[in-house]
């Protein structure tokens, strides 16, 4: 049974693999599979969630698979997805389980686990617990689980005030804040005030079905008008579960994980703070990202789509920054995990330090642009072994000359093979993204 994506466990909530008896065979499962650090105790378990209406029955779910096994189960309520990481690493628990599907509508829902180090689970791990959940000869017992409620935000919150004390020179300025009616609604007003700065928020009254409604990080309209509306300095959105978040700046402009990744790279760079000179993206960052770190000595190493490849890569190598387009920001001095709350913090304070207005440092990132085609194929074929596709992707790459950039990958989901381009002319990247496609349409469609 393959239960666990790029991103946890994820779907409609109610229907498969989320339904109550897999749910708490997950929990049953992860008690069985997480290592204590000490053996003299229960395994401990933190649960956060977002606002969706279903995350409660979940929660209740996992509960009595988890405390099936001798597991004891803290619930924070309502969190952002890192401070669920964060607890795990510094309240010495065994793991932390996240409730969200992130920026998905409210129907869906999902479960993501950190282990006591605040990091991601690693395949091999998952791979177990969904080797234990598809076991028929075990069931879990329908007794109601026990779960300790415990407000511990006020341990993230002081976390994230080691990042910015206070706004400094930024005291007083208007910023909008989008919180998409989701899990950082009961911190990020009062954090932002408590900083010194007059804020005007969007997205802060949830529901349980309108997360991500209209609002939060995939739906920036509305929040780049009140930035202009409200004459606000800069605009933050974060996604329903907090842990991406993109930017407005004045005129409101979108500013996205890329030009944020540069700004912060530079940042960290200046002050001897960036190890081995090196930022972590993936394969969908744009080329100008790239260029303009090379332009500054600085390496950029891809990853595959997810923050969880991104985090590995950092770990592995002791890198301090990385992120994705999308708005997941990995500070490793701060969690091995994207954290939306800390990603606005360090931009405010990268502004409030260099004394440049956000439009200006987002003009350091030019990018290129960007085309996509798809081509319908019969089978997922080896298109590097079709001598036709591979001579002519040859060809072009040799073209783009360092100043582009192909990416070639089937869908994850459909009988598509996705052809990507990016380079400095917008009509001579298409003619060569409609060559290759035709090749393929020619070999494999």
């Amino acid at each position: 049974m393959k239960l666990f994506g790029t991103d946890g466990i994820r779907g409609r909530a109610g229907s498969a693999p989320l339904v109550p008896d897999t749910v708490a065979r997950v929990g049953a499962a992860l008690a069985r599979t997480i290592t204590v650090a000490d053996s003299s105790h229960r395994p401990r378990f933190v649960i956060g969630r977002d606002t969706r209406e279903s995350g409660t029955w979940i929660e209740r779910e996992l509960a009595r698979g988890l405390s099936a096994e001798g597991a004891s189960v803290v619930s924070a309520g309502i969190v952002p997805t890192p401070a669920v990481a964060y607890l795990a690493r510094t309240e010495g628990f065994d793991a932390g389980i996240v409730i969200s599907a992130s920026h998905n509508p409210y129907e869906d829902n999902g479960i993501k686990v950190f282990g006591g180090s605040g990091t991601k689970l690693t395949e091999m791990l998952e791979a177990s617990v969904e080797e234990l959940v598809a076991d028929p000869s075990w069931s879990v017992p329908r007794q109601r689980g026990t779960t300790e409620d415990r407000d511990l935000s006020a341990h993230y919150v002081d976390h994230l005030l080691e990042i910015l004390h206070d706004a400094g020179p930024l005291s007083g300025s208007r910023i909008v804040v989008d919180c998409a009616n989701g899990a950082t609604t009961p911190i990020a007003l009062a954090l932002f005030k408590d900083l010194g700065f007059d804020v005007h928020t969007i997205g802060v009254t949830p529901n349980g079905r309108n997360i991500n409604l209209d609002c939060g990080s995939t739906h920036l309209e509305q929040l780049s008008r009140a930035v202009v509306a409200e004459n606000a300095r800069i605009g933050v959105a974060f996604d329903g579960d907090g842990d991406r978040a993109l930017f407005v700046d004045r005129s409101g402009n979108v500013v996205d994980g890329d030009a944020v990744l540069l700004m912060a790279a530079i940042y960290l760079s200046e002050r001897g703070r960036l190890p081995g000179a090196t930022v972590v993206a993936t394969v969908m960052s744009n080329i100008g990202l790239e260029i303009a770190l090379r332009e500054r000595g600085i390496t950029l190493v891809r990853t595959a789509v997810g923050d969880k490849y991104v985090m590995e890569e950092m770990v592995r190598n002791g890198y301090a920054l990385g992120g994705e387009q999308s708005g997941h920001i990995i500070f490793a001095d701060h969690l091995f995990t994207g954290d939306g709350l800390a990603t606005a913090l360090n931009v405010l304070r990268i502004m409030a330090e260099t004394g440049q207005e956000l439009a200006d440092l987002a003009a350091a990132l030019t990018t290129y642009p960007q085309v996509l085609v798809n081509v319908r194929v019969k089978a997922r074929a080896d298109y590097t072994q079709v001598p036709a596709i591979a001579e002519t992707m040859q060809r072009i790459e040799r073209l783009l000359a360092g100043h582009g950039r192909l990416l070639v990958r089937y869908s994850g989901t459909e009988p598509l093979l996705r052809i990507m381009l990016e380079g400095r002319d917008d009509r001579e990247i298409r003619v060569w993204a409609d060559e290759i496609a035709g090749v393929v349409q020619e070999h494999l469609a």
